[in-house]
Formats: C-alpha cells, structure tokens, sequence
C-alpha cells in the first residue's frame, strides 16, 4: 500500500516543533463546541437533583461546559457528593476522595445520581 502525500501533507518533509504545536493546538481548537441549550424541565430536573444528592448525601455525577475561547468551551465530569450549594453565587461543591470542584450551576447540562 503506497501512502500519498496528499492524504498526509507532513509525509516527506521537515516539521519545525512550533509548526507542529500550532497544528495540534488547531485540531484542539476543532473539538471545542457552544454551550448546549437545555429546557426549562432540564434544568428544573438538575436543580431538584442537586438539592437531593445534597440532603440525602449521595454520589451523583454532574457534567458541565467550560469556556476555554470565548463562546466556545468543552464539557468536563466529576463524581462526587455535593457538599454545599451557594445560591448567591450559583454555584455548586462537588467533592470526591480526589479532587474538590466549584461548578457554576449555569454551566450545568447533565447531572445523573
């Protein structure tokens, strides 16, 4: 199987590390999406997990988008019991044995127990 140049433009020639890093930082910069809109429901339904997991002291896991250029970001999870809601802040304590995490309850877009 011969392997065109076309299908791999870095075949053949050199590529200066700053080239590369740039070109990975690019194909990074693809993967990044908007902030999902989510219902009213949704968003109720998160909340009123929240508040359980919190009373109750169970483990859920709650998904949530951060912005990382501008209006475009990637989701990130954690596992972990909700220690403290901040409703002044709107914002969430999520703590597990491994990390501690404050999510704004804004950014939320799934929470499953």
């Amino acid at each position: 199987m011969r392997i065109s140049k076309l299908s791999n433009p870095t075949l053949g020639r050199f590529v200066l590390p700053e080239q590369r890093e740039l070109y990975l930082r690019m194909k990074e910069d693809e993967k990044l999406v908007h902030m999902p809109v989510l219902e009213q429901d949704e968003l109720e339904s998160f909340q009123y997990q929240l508040r359980d997991a919190a009373r109750e002291d169970y483990a859920v896991t709650v998904t949530w988008w951060q912005s990382v250029k501008g209006e475009l970001g990637t989701t990130r999870s954690m596992w972990g019991v909700v220690k403290w809601i901040d409703a002044n802040a709107r914002r969430i304590k999520l703590v597990n044995d491994e990390d501690v995490q404050w999510i704004p309850i804004g950014c939320i877009v799934s929470v499953r127990a």
